[in-house]
Parts: structure tokens; sequence; C-alpha cells
């Protein structure tokens, strides 16, 4: 074992000859060898070629993170194993989704943080087998871990932050509406849902091309009879202000003819079988073969595949079935089907007859499956499950990095359904195949600040539910909720009831277009916030306790501070017209109906029961902070941006910056992008507004809004100019 530190928080202990997962981009060499092991809050042991490690918890003791999860934010009582998994159904019994996200933060006297950076299997019990245990068990004895201290959780997880790069910035029309649906199958059908948006005037940036649109679910290929003249479509589609997103798998179609598979075979990109030649399983298309990703030649050639939909004008992608999901190997379904064949004739007992059906259960993402295929790694064989977690990162990474070979200075949307930590430099997530469930609405806010904790920034929920038929209540909550989120996605599955925002009664139609105009009314502040914290390895999504050091914030989990200015409280249960809320100081709660319309109440510190009429959406702004919102449009590209309105909830003073770009180009990364700093001063009732504009060229006006503790409210207009001024 080797103990080196990273600076005066960050330890580094490697285990071994760990794989170097490109998780954490910091300077290794400057890493300072440590002569001995120093004190540590956890016991190690090494057996049987694992790393265990085991921490004794208090009963006040809080255990956060671990990404995308199932429970609550605090993840004590739970057990989960961090192994990328196509699991549909999202009970709280299970142990893992579709991320692989291994850090986790110890809320104690002296707080903690620990990263696994290890490709397979960890598993962690966080007081489950043991209430006072909290043990990680990786299945390797090749690992890097890195541990965090002296800091509060919140620079804990900066510093963790710090070490995994830049996040990946989508472009800003990204933070619009967007909407999809397996079942899309035909031109008309693309057609016609824009025409409902167009039609009740409900906003939208993107709608979604699912597995329809291939021929015969063949990846970078067009199915021309049902979306005939598709880069028409594309460009016409454009014009009305939509931009159209298709999905990509993982599994490669084997088929004579189809020119990805021959040229994988030809140049030996895919994954191999035991006896070294390219491993079959099932997916979509039926028989695959799967890429290997963890070669950067093949990583480079499937990258640049995307090139036949760009030269169409396609701006976007998202990336599935990368885990990677298997429907069945040969020889699992021959054992099956031979079994059914053996029992036509028997009088099944409950054993037997379970027996046979399991055959058949277990056909999918048999974990088995995943020891009979290997990468080529530094010029050997590796078995995949050494490496599981990293093949969706991998696969996203080479799209990442092949569009932007495409296309140097261009941004395009881009995110992953499997990932691990360090994906998030390259494109987001999406929480994967939910359920129009109640339930899934406070699980999508749970996961938010730990997915961001692990470096994954642009991220959010299959909106309304993929799985089963939501009623219209249920995608007005889970919508206002989504509006806070960078990806506001609607998707829902085949043969499930539409859930588009028009497809319900006219009163509800209203209501979603007065949530999604209240989207695209509050993107100048979600872009500027998340940009702020994609540049500074910062935060967008955090739990109360992260900026509130009292007991309550640390127990509340159905709430979190969305950028530096507001809160989100959702409404998650069926009926409720209101629910209760913990305020750890006063806020400002503006209850808003539509962007014009909805109260504004000052709300005191502590507990309260908070009336929410289903047309309501809840917005909390924090004390001495601002709120900057411009006026909706159609599309983002739309956005009228030289008159924004500020909401500000001051008791002395208050302070914010507001950042903007070109929203399209890297250019942000050379310096191109502007600032407006602003500043209120309230002094026994007078306000002082100081504005520093710093190259926005855009904004003209400033419609202030300013609220003080006693909810006096005050309007000002400020003209803005190059410069600093006052008014």
């Amino acid at each position: 074992m080797e103990i080196r530190r990273i600076d005066h928080q960050s330890l580094w202990f490697t285990f071994g000859t760990p794989l170097q997962t490109e998780s954490l981009l910091f300077d290794r060499e400057a890493a300072k060898p440590l002569a001995a092991m120093p004190t540590m809050p956890w016991e190690l042991k090494m057996a049987d070629h694992r790393v265990q490690l085991r921490y004794r918890m208090t009963e006040n003791t809080r255990v956060f993170g671990l990404g995308e999860n199932l429970r609550g934010m605090n993840k004590r009582g739970g057990l989960y194993e961090s192994f990328c998994t196509d699991d549909p159904i999202h009970t709280p019994g299970k142990k893992s989704l579709y991320g692989a996200h291994n850090f986790l933060l110890v809320d104690d006297q002296e707080p903690f943080g620990l990263f696994i950076d290890f490709p397979g299997k960890v598993v962690f019990d966080i007081g489950f087998s043991e209430h006072d245990q909290l043990v990680i068990t990786i299945t390797g004895s090749d690992v890097d871990l890195f541990h965090f201290a002296n800091g509060t959780l919140k620079e804990l997880t900066l510093a963790f932050r710090h070490l995994m790069g830049e996040s990946y910035v989508p472009p800003k029309w990204a933070f619009g509406f967007q909407q999809s649906r397996w079942s899309y199958n035909t031109r008309q059908e693309i057609e016609a849902v824009a025409g409902g948006f167009l039609k009740h005037q409900i906003p939208c940036d993107a709608i979604y091309l699912d597995i329809d649109y291939m021929e015969r679910y063949k990846d970078f290929t067009i199915d021309y009879h049902a979306f005939p003249h598709f880069q028409q479509l594309v460009e016409e589609m454009k014009e009305q202000g939509f931009r159209l997103i298709p999905i990509i798998d993982a599994g490669v179609r084997i088929e004579d003819g189809y020119a990805v598979y021959e040229e994988g075979i030809e140049k030996g990109y895919f994954c191999l079988n035991p006896d070294e030649k390219p491993f079959v399983a099932a997916v979509w298309p039926g028989k695959v073969h799967y890429p290997d990703f963890l070669n950067p030649e093949a990583r480079r050639w499937f990258g640049l595949q995307y090139k036949v939909l760009t030269d169409m004008g396609i701006d976007g992608f998202w990336n599935d079935m990368n885990e990677p999901s298997i429907f069945y190997t040969e020889d699992r379904l021959r054992d099956a089907i031979q079994l059914a064949k053996d029992s036509e004739e028997k009088n099944l007992d409950i054993d037997t007859f379970f027996l046979l059906t399991d055959s058949f259960k277990t056909l999918f993402n048999h974990p088995a499956d995943y020891q009979k295929f290997y990468h080529q790694v530094n010029g050997e064989l590796m078995n995949h499950a050494k490496i599981h977690n990293l093949y969706g990162f991998n696969m996203t990474r080479a799209a990442a990095e092949g569009l932007q070979e495409i296309d140097p200075d261009r941004r395009f949307l881009l995110f992953s359904r499997a990932s691990a930590v360090g994906q998030g430099r390259f494109a987001g997530i999406w929480t994967g195949d939910n359920h129009s469930w109640w339930e899934h609405i406070l699980l999508n806010l749970q996961m938010m600040p730990a997915i961001n904790q692990c470096g994954i920034l642009y991220t959010g929920a299959d909106t309304g539910g993929f799985s089963d038929d939501a009623n219209a209540q249920l995608v007005i909550r889970w919508s206002q909720f989504s509006l806070f989120a960078p990806l506001f996605r609607n998707h829902a599955a085949l043969n499930t009831r539409n859930q588009e925002p028009f497809a319900f009664d006219n009163k509800t139609t209203e209501t979603m277009r007065n949530v999604i105009r209240l989207r695209y009314s509050l993107i100048p502040y979600l872009y500027s916030e998340y940009m702020k914290a994609a540049r500074s390895n910062g935060l967008y999504f955090m739990p109360l306790c992260f900026e509130y050091d009292d007991e309550p914030s640390s127990l509340t989990d159905d709430q979190i501070l969305v950028g530096e200015s507001l809160m989100s409280a959702p409404v998650y249960r069926e009926n409720a017209r209101g629910r209760y809320v913990y305020l750890p100081e006063p806020m400002l709660l503006w209850r808003a109906v539509s962007v014009e319309e909805g109260d504004l109440e000052v709300m005191s510190a502590g507990y309260h029961h908070m009336p929410v009429e289903l047309v309501e959406t809840p917005i909390f702004i924090r004390r001495n902070r601002m709120l900057v919102m411009g006026k909706p449009a159609m599309n983002v590209g739309e956005m009228d941006l030289s008159i924004l309105t500020v909401l500000v909830f001051i008791d002395d003073q208050a302070e914010y910056v507001y950042y903007d770009d070109d929203g399209i180009s890297r250019g942000y990364q050379r310096g191109a992008y502007s600032e407006i700093h602003l500043k209120v001063v309230r002094r026994r009732g007078e306000y002082d507004i100081l504005v520093d504009n710093r190259d926005n060229e855009q904004v003209k006006t400033l419609r202030m809004i300013l609220v003080d503790p006693e909810g006096l409210r005050e309007e000002r207009e400020v003209t803005v100019r190059k410069g600093s001024m006052s008014g």
C-alpha cells in the first residue's frame, strides 16, 4: 500500500496495481508520499483478494452520497452495490441502478469523505447488517482510495469535485423543455407532436427519437420508410424551433452489409469471448456485438460514427442500454428452451414451476453473462466483470470525444443512462426507466444532490414517469419539480398513456403551459447557476445541510437548494393541496401560478404547513438573495433577454453575479462570456442598487422587485449600460 497527500484535505491510498480509470484528473506526480500510515477514522482489512473498510457509526451519524441510488438522501440503513444495472423497477429494496458513483460523505463529529476508484463491484453496507457499522467491501485488491477530511460536508465535496476536472456544458437550448416518447414511430407523428406544442402555445426546444427511427434498431441508420427525407425533417423542425434528438444504443447488430458491423469486425473493435472471437448477446436488434470502449482506437471509431447524424443537422444524442444491457446470451437461451421442452410432459409443482419461470426471467442481465466476455486493455485480455462500471462511461466518452473532433467549437447535447464518476466531464445523465409513481418524484429529488456531488451536473428524470400510466395531477406535480432540473424532459414508454403537456384536459393543458413558461422565465437564473457551478467545480443542487448548520436541516431530505438563491420543496403526494416545510431562515415564497401571477409571502424560520394548490409552483427565495428571470418564448433561441426581472428578498444587503455566454460554442473556455454584478443595499427602508455590467451587450433594462422582511414590496427600473452605475 502506498499513501500520498494531494492537499491539506485529500489523501490518496493505492492498493496493488489499479487500473487507470481516468475518473479523476489531478496531478498525480505532485502528490507527496507519506512515510507512515496516518491515523484514520476507519479500519482497513485486506484478505481473499478483497479490500474492506469498516467504520463505527454513532446514533447521530448520517451518510450522504452514492450518486444515483435508491432510498433517501441519508443512506444509513441500506445495502448498496455499485454495479451499473439495467433494472427498471426502482423500489427501495434494490441495491443498484444504472450508475456506479462510489463517493460518500460521513457526517459525524469529524466529517470525512471517501471515493473508491475501482471499476468492478463495490458493496456499501451502511448499517444494514449491523446498525452501527459502515462496511465497504471492494471485490478486488487493486484499487485507488481517496480520503477527504478537514472541512464541512460542502467543503469536502468541493475538494472531491476539484479532482475531477471541469464539468460538461450543454448548449443553452438544452435548458428548454424537451418531449420524448418511445413510440413516435413515423415522421407524421413527430410533426403532430410539434404541431401540438405550436397549437397550444407551449414552449419546447427538443423532440426525441427513440429506437423507432432506426432501420431494424441498428445504430447510425434511418428507417427511411417511416421517416422519409430525414434531413429535410430535421431542417423543418429547426425552422419551427424544435431540435430532434436521436437515441444511440451500445449493441451493434450482427448483419452482413451493415457497415458499422463489418468495419468493427474488420478492425477488431468488438469485445471478445474466451475463444477470442467477438462476444455475442442480444438486445433490441437481436444478436449484437459490443464495441470495446476501453480500446482507445475503438472508442474513436465509434465516436466518429455520430457524424452520419450530425451531417444531417442533429445537435444532440442520448446514449442508452450501455450498462451494458443483455437481453439474453445464446447458451442461456438454449438452456431455458431445453428446460421448457423437458418440462412439457411433467406435472410441475411449486419448485419445478419456479425453476422453469426463473430460467426465462434470469435471461435478462444475468450476472454470469458479464463473466463471459473480455476487453483488450493495454494489450491484454481483461474480463468484463472487472471493469463493468467503466463501460457506459467510455461509450459516452467516445461520443463526446467524437463530437468534439467532428465540430471542435460546438456544444452538443449529450447524456447517458449508465455512468461512473468522471463521466461528468463528458456528458450528463438521466435517471433511467422510472415509473409513474408518486414515490418517484421524491426519489428524483433525493438523487439530484448526490449525483451532483459525484461530478454530474446536467441531470434529470423522465418527468411524469417512463412506465405505467400517469394521471394529469402527477405530471403537473412532477413538472413543478423538474422545472428546476437542468434536464427537463417528459418521457414515456410504449403502450402507456400519452403524457405530453397537451394530452389531458384543457385545464391541465393550461396548467402545464404555465409551468413550462415559468421554466423558460427561470432559464437566465438556472443557466447562470449551472455555468458558475460547472466552471468552478461547484454544485448546482445541494441538501440543506450543506448551507445550514442546524439539526433540522441535516434531517430534511425532501427539500433541496437550487443554486445560491432558491430552495425547492415540491408536492409529491397524490391529492395533497399542501405540504410541511422546514425553513432554516426566513424565506420569500412565491406561489407561482404563471410567470405573471402568484402570491409573494414572507415566511419565518421554522416549520410550516404550506398550502399549495395544483396550479401553484412553490419557489422559495433565500434571504439576501436574488432571482434573475427573463421573458419566456416558444424556445430558448427566441427569448428576448434585453429586459430581465430581478426578484430580491432583502434584509440588509444582497449580491448576485449574473453569468451569460453565447450558449452554443466553447468560447466561454477562452473567456468569451459576460457577467453583471448586482448589489442591493437596504438602509432604514431605502435602497441603493449597484450594477457593474461586464461585457453583457444584451441586457438593457433590469426590473427590480424588492421585498423586505415585512413583505413590503417596491419596484425599480434600472437602465443597464456597460460599466458601473447606481440606481
